[in-house]
Order: structure tokens, then sequence, then C-alpha cells
């Protein structure tokens, strides 16, 4: 089963792919699909999820029939959109359901979304695929797919973020210069490191096995804590 890192990276190789010519609506998502030259927001939308192997509710060329499909079968979400999620747009001024995109990232107000079909001058037919931010008033609502749940990955953003048991290891090896911080914190352990859990453990059982020996000593520290 996919996760939606998997669609999230299929949607973000595609980044600035440009219809041609411009103003036509011919793609490669268009020929595809079968529909080339018509409107692509939502065919670059199926293409990402076919590649990706995630399933849809229909296959359509439609905002409108993926919402309807989406509500029949249980997977529509008007709120706490998450990365991954197939996001419809209602523009002021246009139709009921007039764009589509992948949910990148949520913010404050809204979401961030990697969409086809867009661009500055025309939020829904622009002929580009770009990462956009959107408000959650132009949201309608999203297609949540069945993601597989991905395992969460633990940072250590600064030396005090680490176990106790491991800290004290860390702190010696950034005192050697072995692990080096952003710099924000240069006289004490102020430092953002942003290790996770694994490369955590990875150091201390290197350190354990003396492989910072020489590198210890050569600083006048100790290899044993």
């Amino acid at each position: 089963m996919p996760t939606a890192s998997d669609i999230l990276n299929i949607a973000r190789g595609e980044l600035g792919y440009t219809e041609s010519p411009q103003g036509s609506n011919k793609t490669k998502y268009g020929r595809w699909f079968g529909l080339d030259g018509n409107p692509w927001c939502m065919m670059y939308v199926q293409w990402c999820c076919a590649q990706a192997g995630v399933a849809l509710p229909m296959r359509t060329a439609s905002c409108g029939a993926l919402m309807r499909a989406a509500q029949a079968a249980g997977s529509w979400v008007t709120g706490d959109y998450r990365p991954g999620d197939v996001v419809i747009y209602d523009f002021p001024g246009g139709a009921a359901t007039d764009h589509t995109g992948i949910v990148e990232s949520v913010t404050a107000s809204g979401i961030i979304a990697i969409e086809g079909n867009t661009g500055a001058g025309n939020d829904a037919n622009g002929g580009q695929v770009q990462r956009r931010t959107r408000s959650n008033s132009l949201i309608v609502g999203a297609f949540r797919p069945d993601f597989e749940e991905e395992e969460e990955v633990v940072t250590y953003e600064k030396l005090a973020n680490v176990p106790e048991k491991f800290r004290p290891i860390i702190d010696k090896l950034m005192t050697a210069g072995i692990i080096q911080g952003d710099g924000s914190d240069p006289t004490g352990n102020g430092d953002v490191i942003n290790l996770t859990h694994e490369q955590v453990r990875t150091l201390v059982f290197i350190y354990r096995g003396g492989g910072f020996d020489r590198k210890l000593e050569a600083v006048g520290l100790e290899t044993a804590v």
C-alpha cells in the first residue's frame, strides 16, 4: 500500500512541467488520460496517483465528479487536511469546483499544494505544475486516499533534546567537532543539530566501538564516558 510520501515524491518530480505549446492544454498527462488538449489539473492528479499506486474513487478529468465519487465512497473530508489529500477548490467567480491539487503541507490558515495547470496569471488554467499556497476559504473539501501509515521519525533538535543516556557521548562528539551544529550557539549547547534517533544510536554505537578514539584523543578528550 502506498504512503503519502510516495505520491508527493511523484508530484514534486513534475514541478516546472509546462504544457506545450503554451495555451494549448497539451501535456503528457492529457495524452496518458486520453483527453489531450483539455484542462488538465485533474488529469495531472490522476497521473500522479497512478504512478504512485494510489487508488482513486473514479477515473475522471472532472473535479466535481471526483468530489461526488469520494463523497459516495466515504472518503471525502472537509477539514483537518493532511499531506497527500487531493483537494478541490472553489475560486471566486468560477464554477462550484474549479481546480484541484495534492496537499504537500499544512499552514496556519490553509495548505501548500502541488497543482497541475496553474500559474500566477490563472489559478485554474495557468499551464504549469507549480507549488501553490492556498487559503482554507478556497477549499471545498478533499479526497483522502487510504495510505499506509508512515513510521514517525523522531528528531532531536538540540543536545538538550537527546535522551539523557546518550547525551554525554553526543556532547563529547560535538566538543570534538565530530558533530557540528548550525553555529547558532557556538559557545554553548544550543546549536541546532537535528539528529534523528537512529543517527544518535549509530553515533553512540560507533563511539562505544572505538571508532572515534583517534579524533577524540587528538583534541585531548577521553574515549570513555
